[in-house]
């Protein structure tokens, strides 16, 4: 595998990032969320979001390519990392560590001391890997899942890292 190259997102990235997005979406949240956010977290309803966050000015979208295929995101909104997602292919290569150092930079370059994130309650291995990481787990609240409708209340766990 060549070196991931990490770029901003483009309108043209769209369809490969809801498409891992969805997938990584679902391999860490069945089971683990509120029925009321698995009937709208719809295959389309991620294409919609990532077409919304790649052109939202106040998303920071980043992508990671590989051979010319994006292989993972990231998104950072203020101080929140608020997706990390790399293809079921790219999983264990990397990828992810890179897409988080690179949003802990994001956030670090917006002013902000430390970063957030909010990982679902029963996401093990996504709490394992941002402990690996240097986050702390600050405990359990409900995270609102952003919906048309309204938030949606999902158990999740905060985790923090203050940043240099």
């Amino acid at each position: 595998m060549n070196e991931p190259l990490l770029r901003p997102a483009t309108p043209a990235d769209v369809v490969s990032i809801a498409r891992i997005w969805y997938s990584g979406w679902r391999d860490g949240h069945l089971g683990h969320v509120p029925d009321a956010l698995l009937a709208v977290r719809t295959e389309e309803s991620f294409g919609v979001r990532a077409a919304e966050h790649v052109v939202d000015p106040a998303t920071r979208t980043v992508v990671a390519e590989v051979e010319g295929a994006v292989a993972g995101f990231v998104m950072v909104v203020g101080d929140e990392v608020e997706q990390v997602y790399v293809s079921s292919q790219h999983r264990g290569s990397g990828i992810a560590k890179l897409l988080l150092a690179e949003a802990e930079r994001l956030v670090a370059a917006n002013g902000h001391r430390g970063a957030w994130l909010a990982v679902v309650a029963g996401n093990v291995r996504a709490r394992r890997f941002y402990e690996r990481r240097g986050w702390t787990d600050e405990g359990p609240f409900d995270h609102a899942a952003p919906h048309e409708d309204g938030p949606i209340p999902t158990p999740a766990h905060r985790y923090t890292k203050p940043l240099g």
